[in-house]
C-alpha cells in the first residue's frame, strides 16, 4: 500500500523466517486470492483451484510434522497466515484457520498414532476437515448435544443433525461430537473421526449467510453412521475436553481472522481517502477523516499485539486462556468498528457492492457469535478473574 502504514507488529515481535513467511503469504492473497474474492462472495463457494494452492503452499498443514507430510511451524505461523489471508478474504482466513487451529490440532494432541498416520497426511496434502460440536438446540451451551453414539460389535452407530459446521460442503474428514450415554451428562459426550463416505453420514442444507459467504456453513445428518472403534478421537467420555481445550485455541485463530479483517477494511479506507476529492481536496486533508483513520489503526494496532500475545504464550505452553478469551472478544468488537468506519468513508460508495468496504462489513459480525459468543468469552474472563 501507499499508505505508509505497516500492516505487522513492531518487528522485533517476529523472528525473521516468520516475517518472510508472512511475505510469502500476503503475496499469495494479493495475487492470488484477491482476484477471486468477489466471484467467490457471489457465488457462495471457494474456488477449487484456490483450494489446491493453499494446499502445495503448505497453509493447510502449518503445525504438522513432516513426518506427516505437513510444515512443522509452530502455532504463531499459523496465526500469521489467517491474518494476512483474512486481510483478503475473510472466507478464505477461516477456512485455512479451521483446518489449522481446531482439525488439525486436535488430531495431533488427541489422536492415536494410528489416527495420525492414517488422516494428518491427507490433511497436510489434499482433504479438508471439519469441527462439529454444535446443533440447532445446543450453541452456547454445548454439552446439551443431543447427538448419540451407540455401541454395535467393532464399530460406534451415530444418530443425530449439527448445524453451522464450517467447511461443511467442502470437507471430507470431520471431528463429530456424540454422547455415549446422555446418564453422564457431558462426561459421556466423545470425539469420533468421521469419513464424508461414511454409510449413514450426509452434508444437509447450506446456510445463505450475511457475510463470510464463500466459506460454507452446513448441517450434517447422521443416520445410523456407522464409524469404526478405532476411529475415536482421544478417550470415551473425553470428548468434553477435546472440545474445550481446540476451542480455546480457535479463539486466537478467530482473533487473528478478525485482525486481518480489520486491517483490510483500514487500508482500502486509507486508500480511497488519498483519492476521492470533496470541496476541491481529498477528503484525507480533512482533520474529521484523519481522526477516524488515527482511531482505526490505534484500535487494529491493540487487537493484534492481543492476538499474538496470546499465539506466544500458547507456543511457550503458558496458560493462556484468558488471553485467548479477551483477544476473541476484543477483536471481534475491533473489526466490526473498524469495518463500519471503513464503510462511512467510502460515503455512499461504501454501501455498494462496486467497493470493498461493505463485504468487509458483513464478514464481520460473525467474530462475536462463532467459536463462543461475546457474552460467553465474558463469562471466561470473569470466571477467571475471580476464580
Amino acid at each position: 500500500m501507499t499508505n505508509g502504514l505497516t500492516p505487522g507488529a513492531p518487528l522485533q515481535m517476529f523472528s525473521e523466517d516468520e516475517q518472510m513467511f508472512r511475505e510469502t503469504v500476503r503475496k499469495f492473497a494479493q495475487e492470488r486470492v484477491k482476484p477471486l474474492v468477489k466471484e467467490m462472495d457471489e457465488k457462495g463457494e471457494v474456488d477449487r483451484g484456490l483450494i489446491q494452492e493453499l494446499f502445495e503452499l503448505g497453509l493447510m498443514s502449518v503445525e504438522i510434522p513432516e513426518k506427516y507430510e505437513g510444515s512443522e511451524a509452530n502455532f504463531t505461523s499459523a496465526i500469521i497466515v489467517i491474518e494476512e489471508l483474512s486481510a483478503v478474504d475473510p472466507s478464505i482466513g477461516v477456512m485455512v484457520d479451521v483446518q489449522n487451529t481446531l482439525v488439525n490440532n486436535a488430531f495431533m494432541i488427541w489422536g492415536s498414532e494410528a489416527i495420525r498416520e492414517k488422516y494428518l497426511p491427507q490433511l497436510a496434502t489434499e482433504k479438508i476437515g471439519a469441527y462439529s460440536l454444535s446443533e440447532s438446540g445446543s450453541g452456547s451451551d454445548a454439552f446439551a448435544l443431543q447427538t448419540t453414539a451407540r455401541e454395535d460389535k467393532d464399530s460406534y452407530v451415530l444418530n443425530g443433525r449439527k448445524m453451522w459446521v464450517t467447511n461443511g460442503a467442502d470437507a471430507e474428514i470431520f471431528i463429530v461430537f456424540a454422547s455415549v450415554d446422555k446418564s453422564l451428562g457431558y462426561k459421556g459426550i466423545t470425539g469420533f473421526v468421521v469419513e464424508k463416505e461414511f454409510s449413514g453420514f450426509s452434508v444437509g442444507k447450506k446456510e445463505d449467510k450475511l457475510g463470510i459467504r464463500a466459506s460454507s456453513t452446513c448441517e450434517l445428518i447422521l443416520e445410523d453412521c456407522r464409524v469404526p472403534k478405532e476411529n475415536i478421537l482421544g478417550e470415551i467420555g473425553k470428548g468434553y475436553k477435546i472440545a474445550i481445550e481446540t476451542l480455546n485455541e480457535g479463539r486466537i485463530g478467530i482473533g487473528a481472522q478478525m485482525i486481518g479483517l480489520a486491517r483490510g477494511a483500514l487500508d482500502c479506507a486509507i486508500q480511497y481517502s488519498q483519492e476521492r476529492e470533496q470541496f476541491g481536496k481529498k477528503i484525507s486533508d480533512f482533520q474529521a477523516i484523519q481522526f477516524s483513520l488515527a482511531e482505526m489503526a490505534t484500535q487494529v494496532e491493540a487487537a493484534r499485539l492481543m492476538v499474538y500475545n496470546a499465539a506466544r504464550l500458547k507456543d511457550a505452553s503458558m496458560p493462556f486462556i484468558k488471553e485467548a478469551a479477551m483477544t476473541k472478544y476484543f477483536t471481534s468488537i475491533t473489526a466490526e468498528k473498524v469495518a463500519s468506519k471503513a464503510l462511512e468513508v467510502y460515503g455512499g460508495y461504501g454501501y455498494t457492492k462496486e467497493y470493498p468496504a461493505e463485504k468487509y462489513f458483513r464478514d464481520s459480525k460473525i467474530g462475536q457469535i462463532y467459536e463462543g459468543t461475546s457474552n460467553m468469552q465474558l463469562m471466561t474472563i470473569a470466571k477467571m478473574l475471580l476464580s
